[in-house]
């Protein structure tokens, strides 16, 4: 039986074929026309419909390049069902390296829009109907804020079996188990039958190669986990993920300069002092705490901190023991996969 064309857009891409289509958003105010660029590869065989997309905040481009980077992966060839790919959802924020659109509201709190709606609620809206109601799966990737760096992990609904397999199979370092909010992605996506995994990694506005190779990588597995492409050489994966249930923010005790004790993946154990804020002449200190056992999965770059800012992002787990052993594995495993052979690398 011959497979039929997918249709997106408003144009037909055939069985085997991959194609660029633009489609419309709106215009700015000085009439320059805006548009969703978007990627489908549209497999020989049936098999199920996953979508990637990157930069639902504009200032968070890591996906951008992960995506770059899928389109010359080989092993799409030999894909089952269709892989669509959205390197930049919110056009306007990436034109404008902000997180946030130009009517200052945030992509991820408007899902699922309405067509009369805000310009975000209107992005949201073409965004749900022309891509995430195509689909079974999906993978968003996303990074830390302006001068907060992410470990790279996923974040995704734990408590759905289907969800964890999927987690399981990207192969980051840590899953974390995360709570649907109203108004995001991965709430209206779950609404209309499309499981999502959130990949975070790194900061805003910044490239960075290891969690790159993580993300282009733990984007194959998935696809290869759904069917969608073949299985890779089995062998021993060096360390499973560590599964997270909990999170929190240890926040600044008051203004001053911080001097951090640990790096992002380091252990923690409750009490244990992994940063200290002083006035700029030394005179008072104050100690940042951890509450709980756990590792650090998130973290400010900025030393200079007002009283509340948000420090140390702290996943809750039940054993700590060879956690850093675990992410660099991972890094390690990430950087010398024969996948980025010939791979054109920024």
């Amino acid at each position: 039986m011959v497979r039929q064309a997918f249709e997106l857009g408003g144009e037909k891409i055939a069985p085997g074929e991959h194609r660029i289509i633009d489609i419309p958003l709106s215009y700015l105010s000085d009439h320059t026309r805006m548009h969703m660029r978007v990627q489908v590869f549209h497999g020989h065989r049936e098999g199920p419909v996953t979508f990637v997309s990157a930069a639902i905040h504009g200032d968070e481009i890591i996906g951008v390049e992960i995506i770059r980077r899928l389109t010359e992966v080989k092993a799409l060839s030999r894909l089952r069902g269709t892989l669509i790919l959205v390197p930049v959802v919110n056009t306007y924020g990436f034109v404008g390296l902000s997180r946030y659109l130009p009517d200052r509201r945030d992509l991820n709190r408007s899902f699922p829009g309405s067509r009369s709606g805000s310009l975000a609620a209107q992005l949201a809206h073409i965004f749900m109907t022309e891509i995430v109601e195509l689909t079974d799966f999906g993978v968003d990737l996303h990074s830390g804020a302006v001068h907060r760096a992410n470990l790279p992990q996923i974040r995704a609904n734990l408590g759905d079996p289907a969800v964890e397999a999927m987690a399981q199979a990207f192969g980051a370092s840590i899953m974390l188990n995360s709570n649907l909010r109203d108004g995001s992605l991965r709430q209206e996506a779950q609404e209309v039958g499309c499981n999502i995994l959130l990949y975070e990694a790194g900061e805003a506005l910044r490239f960075d190669e290891s969690a790159i190779r993580i993300g282009v990588k733990g984007v194959i597995n998935v696809l290869r986990h759904v069917g969608m492409l073949p299985k890779g050489k089995e062998k021993t994966r060096k360390s499973e993920p560590i599964r997270a249930m909990s999170s929190h923010w240890l926040r600044a005790p008051m203004g001053g300069i911080l001097r951090a004790q640990k790096p992002l993946g380091a252990q923690v154990s409750k009490d244990a002092v992994i940063g200290v804020v002083s006035d700029p002449l030394g005179q008072v200190n104050k100690d940042v705490l951890a509450r709980n056992d756990g590792f650090i999965i998130g973290r400010t770059n900025l030393p200079i901190v007002n009283r509340g800012d948000a420090l140390f992002h702290v996943a809750c787990v039940d054993s700590i023991d060879e956690t850093e052993e675990a992410f660099a594995a991972v890094e390690l495993d990430a950087e010398n996969d024969p996948l980025f052979d010939g791979m054109e690398i920024i």
